[in-house]
């Protein structure tokens, strides 16, 4: 057997409601986002993960905060968690660049692997920083791992450790919810999906 890790994206942030692209840029969590880290917790209080790991950004750092609370763990920051950097569209929305640069959302769409935006961080690096972070905790952890990160860099850490081709990260994973969990089992270079994007209780 190997470790479970169960994963999960940020709270919602004040960008979420306006669909703008956050990837390194530190952005502050909503009211929604405080309550879905509360959620969190409370999770975590029930689930008794062994060891909690999380991304350096804000976002990543508060929302696993009420976990670390309630179970008296401090989390690792792990720097390979961070989401991917953007390039062009950081900051903004893609109708905000179509008006500038429409080509490039065209050529994204089309194969967000090939054709991601000027100046951002290749999907490929961020694929296999994801999947060396989630094997070094798996080796480090005996249990359960509570790990809090990314939306894109998940899905394209999926990708790489389940052997889906990376350009189909946007089609196989459309979306991850905040704070939904997605369980993995992780043994070396073997890794199984156990469950995917399933909601928290924030009631």
């Amino acid at each position: 057997m190997g470790t479970r890790l169960l994963l999960t994206r940020h709270g919602q942030t004040e960008w979420h409601t306006e669909n703008r692209y956050a990837g390194s840029s530190e952005v502050a969590l909503t009211d929604e986002g405080l309550r879905q880290a509360e959620a969190l917790g409370r999770y975590a209080r029930e689930v008794k993960p062994d060891a909690l790991f999380c991304s350096p950004q804000y976002r990543a750092r508060r929302t696993i905060a009420p976990a670390a609370e309630a179970l008296d763990l401090a989390p690792e920051i792990v720097d390979d968690l961070r989401e991917v950097h953007f390039g062009l569209i950081e900051g903004k929305t893609r109708d905000e660049v179509r008006r500038t640069n429409p080509d490039s959302v065209e050529r994204f769409l089309a194969d967000p692997i090939a054709g991601s935006f000027p100046g951002a961080e290749d999907p490929a690096a961020a694929a296999d920083r994801g999947a060396r972070a989630l094997r070094e905790i798996s080796r480090r952890t005996d249990g359960v791992a509570l790990v809090v990160a990314h939306n894109t860099l998940l899905r394209l850490t999926f990708c790489r450790l389940l052997g889906i081709p990376l350009d189909r990260y946007r089609t196989v994973f459309p979306r991850l919810g905040n704070t939904a969990i997605t369980e993995l089992e992780v043994d070396d270079d073997h890794t199984a999906l156990l469950r995917f994007n399933l909601p928290v209780d924030t009631r």
